[in-house]
C-alpha cells in the first residue's frame, strides 16, 4: 500500500496545502520565481504538512489556520533541501536536477533563503507566541545540525551519540514540531500536544534511519540519486557506523575510499551491506517506531489516530 492511502479523509484539504505552496513563494523576479518552483513540482511526500492536518485533528480544527503552519513547514524543509544541495554539491533531488546544478550555487543560496523567508512570513498569521517560540528554537537546533553535519563529514571516528544527535537536529525535530504546532494552532491539550511531539519525534528518528538505510538498498530510479551517495559525500550513517567496528572492513573501507572510483565505490557500498550494519540499523528504527506507537496509546480514539499508527508502520516496512 502506498503511503497517500493511509490519510485519504485528508486529500481535500492537502490539495488547499499544494495550491498554497504554490501561491506562497511566487515571486516578481522570474529567476527567483522559476527556481523556487522548480524543487516543489518535483513533488515530495508532504509528510510534514500531513502530520500538521492530522495533529490539528486533535483540537479545534480550521483548515484556514492550519494551513499556515502546514505551508511554513514545508517550506522549511524544502529550503533546507535547498541549501543541503549546495552543501553535498548534489546534482540531482528526487530524479531531476538540483537548483544548484540547473543555475547555480548563488542561486541557489538566495533561493532556499527566499523559500525560508517566505515561510516565516507565514507564520506571523499564527497568532500563538509559544508557537513561534517552539519553531525558533526548532530552527536552531536544524542549523546546529548541519554544521554538525558539514564538521563530521569523512570522519570515521564518529559514536552513535554523534549520529543520533545530528539525526534529530537534521529530520526528527522538524517532524517532532509539525506533530507539535498542528495541535497547538487548533488549540488541542497541552498534554494531547507533548504526546503528539513525542510520536512526531519518534517517527522522524526512525525515518531517517530508514532513509540512510535505503540509500544502500535502493537503485538508483528509486532514490533519484545514486545509492551509497551519503557516503560517497563523506556522510555517515548508522550502517556504516556499524560497519566500521568490524576492524578488517573499517581498513578496508577507509583504505580504498575513493569518490571517483566507482568499482571502489561499490566494492565499498557491498562492505556495508555484508556487514550487519543493514540489520542493526533496522533494529534500531522499529525500537523509535515502538516508542512513536506508545505515545498513541493514550490518545482519543479516531481515524487521525489511526492513520498516525499507519504512517508510523508504514515507515517501518518500507522499502519502495
Amino acid at each position: 500500500m502506498k503511503l497517500k492511502k493511509l490519510y485519504t479523509f485528508i486529500n481535500h484539504d492537502l490539495n488547499i496545502i499544494e495550491q498554497a505552496l504554490k501561491e506562497t513563494i511566487q515571486s516578481e523576479h522570474p529567476v527567483l520565481k522559476e527556481a523556487s518552483m522548480h524543487l516543489l513540482q518535483a513533488g515530495g511526500k508532504r509528510i510534514r504538512p500531513v502530520f500538521v492536518l492530522l495533529s490539528g485533528k486533535f483540537g479545534n480544527y480550521n483548515i484556514d489556520v492550519i494551513k499556515n503552519v502546514a505551508v511554513a513547514l514545508e517550506l522549511i524543509h524544502t529550503a533546507s533541501l535547498v541549501h543541503d544541495d549546495v552543501i553535498d554539491n548534489a546534482e540531482l533531488r528526487r530524479g531531476a536536477e538540483t537548483i544548484k546544478a540547473k543555475w547555480d550555487n548563488r542561486i541557489a543560496m538566495y533561493t532556499g533563503d527566499y523559500i525560508f523567508a517566505r515561510a516565516v512570513e507565514l507564520m506571523t498569521k499564527i497568532n500563538k507566541p509559544e508557537a513561534h517560540m517552539l519553531l525558533s528554537k526548532t530552527m536552531v537546533e536544524l542549523c546546529l545540525g548541519e554544521i554538525e553535519q558539514i564538521k563530521d563529514k569523512f570522519n570515521w571516528e564518529q559514536n552513535l551519540r554523534t549520529y543520533f544527535r545530528r539525526i534529530k537536529r537534521k529530520t526528527a525535530l522538524l517532524i517532532a514540531i509539525s506533530c507539535e504546532l498542528g495541535a497547538v494552532a487548533s488549540e488541542a491539550p497541552v498534554d494531547v500536544q507533548r504526546k503528539l511531539y513525542k510520536y512526531g519525534y519518534f517517527v522522524g528518528m526512525a525515518f531517517q534511519i530508514t532513509d540512510d538505510i535505503l540509500d544502500f538498498t535502493g537503485s538508483e530510479k528509486e532514490l533519484g540519486k545514486p545509492a551509497g551517495s551519503d557516503l560517497l559525500q563523506g556522510n555517515i550513517t548508522l550502517p556504516v557506523i556499524y560497519a566500521l567496528r568490524d576492524q578488517t572492513i573499517r581498513n578496508e573501507i577507509i583504505t580504498n575510499f575513493d569518490i571517483h572510483d566507482t568499482e571502489k565505490a561499490s566494492h565499498i557500498i557491498s562492505l556495508v551491506k555484508s556487514s550487519g550494519g543493514i540489520e542493526y540499523s533496522k533494529e534500531i528504527s522499529d525500537r523509535y517506531l515502538y516508542k512513536a506507537l506508545k505515545m498513541l496509546k493514550d490518545l482519543p480514539n479516531c481515524k487521525e489516530k489511526s492513520a498516525l499508527y499507519n504512517i508510523a508502520k508504514y515507515i517501518g516496512r518500507r522499502k519502495f
